[in-house]
């Protein structure tokens, strides 16, 4: 299960409650980092034919996802 420590080492710097959501999945260290290419290259994955993700790997982007537009709000 995913630790904060794993979370700050492949998204970064994260507000606590990205972090909290990220945990809650009860995701893997290697689904997170799954997660993180989507969120940051899911066009480069899906031309090299890589299925779409699922499960947790899919709920980890959501909130990755989610990361995103809040910043864009913010900026």
């Amino acid at each position: 299960m995913l630790t904060r420590e794993d979370v700050v080492k492949v998204v970064g710097p994260v507000d606590e409650i990205v972090i909290a959501d990220l945990i809650a999945t009860q995701a893997t260290l290697k689904e997170l980092s799954e997660a993180w290419a989507w969120a940051n290259s899911d066009e480069a994955l899906i031309n090299r034919g890589r299925s779409l993700p699922s499960g947790r790997v899919a709920q980890l982007v959501e909130v990755l996802a989610g990361r995103d537009e809040d910043e864009e709000t913010k900026g």
